[in-house]
This record gives structure tokens, sequence and C-alpha cells, in this order.
């Protein structure tokens, strides 16, 4: 039996091939009814998209790479698994990359690993410097994940100095007054723990409560070792905070193990809140309070940037120079954006019910 192709759908769904290839390319001017009655039409035929074809017209391979810092943090990798889904929904091949949060590895990343295997790229860097990226051509095309390097580049991200005051601001509520931030930074750079630190700063200042640098609690690593031992540590010196802000879930959930030892009931005694809504800090005890990103939004619109930015790249360059001779698509071009995704407090065990604590522990 031949294989089906695009014409057999058309004629199948009543509709026109055109009509079929947006709903292919998920164009967003097809109503719902139309699409629906092109996918029954997919569906009943067994039709299945010719990438070869595709990728042989367009110049592409149909690949692009998802470069993170570790695989083994979760929220990379339930990061990665969305991305893989957006976009084997676009009919796209991942290459999943571990940087290390290695700066050679992050420079290989953005000039495609030295090849012309993959047709973008989604970065989520850690040590990469605003020249690196104004270095880059925008070939392959970039689209970064996390805090903001340079203007030049696309870029998506929840707002994490807010974020990281509505969590504050949730601990004074509970009349908490001595909040410590595990992983906090005190330098002026622009990564994620800088952001988090700067909304938790802020909700002090507003709340009029003046900062001890004692409060903030620098790790070496975002990891449930790294967050444990930072406690631990505090501790041992006397400290006794009534409420722990700390900079991921990782974090928190070691955290939670050194109040465990220390006979810290949580959240009588402190309150703990964590980021990225782990799956591990759905099912701790107590269950952890979180700042959750939309992970699926990220995924959807890195996706969707990044696609955007291969078409100009491949487009003829009558069509994609913009009258001057400079193709959009990178660092350094003439519109690059900026996308924020939204974040919610979800509030667990681990913060529920804690009003401000009586006597010590």
């Amino acid at each position: 039996m031949a294989r089906p192709r695009i014409k057999d759908v058309a004629r199948h769904a009543g509709v026109s091939e055109k009509t079929v290839s947006n709903v292919l390319n998920d164009y967003v001017h097809v109503s719902e009814r139309t699409r629906r009655v092109v996918q029954e039409a997919i569906d009943h035929l067994g039709y299945r998209v010719n990438l070869a074809g595709r990728h042989l017209r367009s110049g592409r391979t149909g690949v692009i790479a998802l470069v993170v810092p570790e695989l083994d943090v979760p929220y990379f990798a339930e990061l990665a698994r969305h991305v893989v889904r957006e976009a084997e929904r676009r009919s796209l091949t991942v290459l999943i990359h571990q940087s290390g949060g290695d700066r050679e590895r992050e420079r290989a990343a953005l000039a495609g690993f030295g090849s012309d295997f993959v047709d973008g790229v989604i970065l989520s860097p850690l040590a990469l410097a605003p020249d690196d990226l104004r270095a880059h051509t925008g070939v392959p095309p970039t689209v970064l994940l996390g805090e903001l390097l340079t203007d030049g580049a696309d870029h998506v991200a929840i707002d994490n100095e807010r974020a990281a005051r509505e969590a504050t601001e949730h601990l004074l509520a509970l009349g908490r007054r001595r909040v410590l931030t595990v992983g906090g930074r005190d330098d002026p750079g622009v990564g994620t723990a800088q952001a988090r630190t700067r909304g938790y700063r802020a909700a002090l200042a507003a709340a009029g409560i003046a900062l001890d640098p004692a409060s903030l609690l620098p790790v070496e690593a975002f990891h449930m070792a790294d967050g444990a031992a930072a406690v631990r540590r505090v501790l041992a010196e006397g400290i006794r905070p009534d409420a722990l802000l700390c900079l991921n879930d990782q974090l928190a959930l070691g955290a939670l193990r050194a109040l465990h030892e220390y006979g810290a009931r949580v959240p009588q005694d402190v309150a703990v809140i964590g980021f990225d809504d782990v799956e591990g800090g759905r099912f701790s005890v107590p269950a952890l309070s979180t700042v959750a990103p939309d992970k699926e939004a990220v995924a959807r619109v890195a996706v969707a940037l990044l696609l955007r930015r291969i078409e100009e790249a491949t487009r003829p360059a009558a069509r994609r120079d913009g009258g001057d001779g400079a193709v959009g698509g990178g660092p350094g071009s003439a519109d690059p954006q900026d996308r924020v995704v939204a974040h919610r407090l979800v509030l667990r065990e681990s913060t529920e019910g804690a009003a401000a604590r009586n006597g010590t522990w």
C-alpha cells in the first residue's frame, strides 16, 4: 500500500493542501474545527511527515540542541522533557548536551559544536560572559534560558527577582523575622542566584528589616548536599533562623534534612520554601513549598523563538536582510525577544500553618 501523501489528507479532510500544511506547521491562524478535521484525517490515513524531504528542501537537519549545566539536577531534567515533547510536536529531534557549567563547553555550544549538525541551540548558561555572546554571529541561531547576559539575544526566563520577593514576603507574613537565604549571593552579578537574592533583600527592606550579611548562606553548588552543609554550618554556629528561603528545591531538600538532624520542626520552628517545584519536593516530609516556574511554557516559548530564528536564517537573503544586508536571528539582531514566563507560589506543608514560632528549639 502506497504511503499516504499530503494531498490524500487534504482530499479526505475536504480542505486544500496548504491548509493541511498550516496545521502540520502549527500556524495560529487555523480554526479549531479545521485543525480537528485535518488531524482526524491524518490519524485515519496514518500520514507521517516526510522529514527527510522536508529537511532536504529547507536546507535544515531537523535537529536542535538543548544545552544545560547538569542533567542530574531535577529542574533541568524536567525542563528537558518539556523541550523534547515540544520539539517532537514540531517534528524536530533534540540533542541534549551537558555543559557542566564550563565556559569552553558553553562557547562550543554557541558555535554549534563546530559542525552543521544542529539547526539551532537552546542554551542555559552558567559560565558565559557577555563578550562571548557579543562575538557570536547568530549562526547557529541561539535562545538563552535563565538570567539575561546581554540585550542582544533571544531570552526566556521567569522574573526571578519578583519571584524571590514574593516568596520572602510570604515568610514575613507568617511572622518570621530571621529569614536566611540558602544559596544567597552578595555580588552584583547577573546570574539567577543574584537576581533571587535581590528579591529577598527587597522584601526585607520593604518590611523594615535590616540585612544581616550572615543571613546569606553561600554554597558551592545547588545540590542537596550543599543545602544540608550550609544549614548544618549555621546551626553549629548557634544561629537559629525561623525561616529559610532556598534558591532551589535541591538546596531546600538538603536543608530539611539538616533541620531534622538538629531537632527543628518544620514549619513550626523553621518555615522552608524553595524554587523550581521539582517532583521530589512534592513527596518530601513535610512537602515543600516552592516557587513554580511554568516549565512547559519555558519550553514552548523557547522552541517557538528558535524556530522563528532558524526560518529567518534559512530564508533567501533578499527576504531576510531588511534592506541593509543584516540578517536577524542571534545576538546583535535588531529585534531580540526577551520573554518572561509566568511563575506561581505553591504553598505546602513546609510553610502552611506556620504561625510565628513560640519558644526555642
